[in-house]
């Protein structure tokens, strides 16, 4: 990932992170190519040069795609470690915003360190998989407070027992050019209350399917079936003429 100011007309000025990475890490040499990315959308093949600290860039045109409107992921942070894979994971698979949030099951509060190790994870993620846009990962928010916000567009909380339809249907009949939050639960899901104040700030209750998924398998998910729906609307099978 670069920054704004490393380009300069044709050339990208790395950084000694950057150099140890493609010199030692990869073992590229002087002529070799890679792909640098900006994370807004901006990306350019760089061909090392002589200089260790330059390599030559020229401007690659994004390749065209439907417009996909933002999903946001609102997740009560699971136990350990387990977030930062469901950011690595979520972030491989296209998500747009990551509000990690404290519910009344979390089990332990988020020490503020982990805000920068997530966004560092996030923009490894965007790299390898080579995606355009780098996602946002906002610092964690009491479920309350979350549900104060203005939320834009499609709501859904995620549910484990009843019978809410599911998430995949719902999708589908929705606009895929309208933005979407996914609530996603802690271990032992959410509690009656915390749907019950979901449901008047806006949330319509989901299912992911009849078995129960683990804190860190449910975002992933939820994310894939938003994602195949909103594919599905824009494939030619479902397109008219006009």
């Amino acid at each position: 990932m670069v920054e704004p100011n490393q380009v300069v007309a044709d050339q990208l000025r790395l950084s000694s992170s950057q150099q140890h990475y493609l010199y030692r890490v990869l073992r590229l040499g002087a002529g070799q190519q890679f792909v640098a990315l900006d994370g807004q959308g901006q990306q350019w093949i760089a061909t090392l040069t002589q200089d260790s600290d330059v390599a030559a860039i020229a401007p690659v045109a994004a390749p065209s795609a439907p417009h996909q409107a933002p999903i946001t992921l609102a997740i009560a942070l699971p136990k350990g470690s387990g977030f930062d894979d469901v950011v690595r994971q979520t972030t491989e698979l296209g998500v747009t915003t990551l509000q990690p949030v404290i519910s009344d099951r979390t089990l332990h509060q988020p020490n503020p360190k982990k805000l920068e190790r997530w966004q560092r994870i996030a923009q490894e993620a965007t790299e390898q998989s080579e995606r355009l846009l780098l996602p946002q990962i906002l610092p964690p928010l009491p479920w309350r407070d979350y549900l104060k916000q203005a939320i834009e567009g499609n709501r859904w909380i995620c549910v484990a027992r009843g019978d809410a339809p599911h998430l995949l249907a719902v999708a589908q009949a929705g606009d895929p050019l309208v933005p979407a939050a996914i609530a996603i639960g802690p271990e032992g899901g959410w509690t009656v209350a915390e749907v019950e104040s979901a449901i008047a700030a806006g949330f319509q209750p989901v299912s992911l399917g009849p078995y129960i998924l683990r804190a860190v398998t449910a975002p992933l998910a939820a994310l894939t079936l938003v994602t195949a729906a909103r594919a599905l609307s824009h494939s030619p099978a479902n397109s008219k003429d006009i």
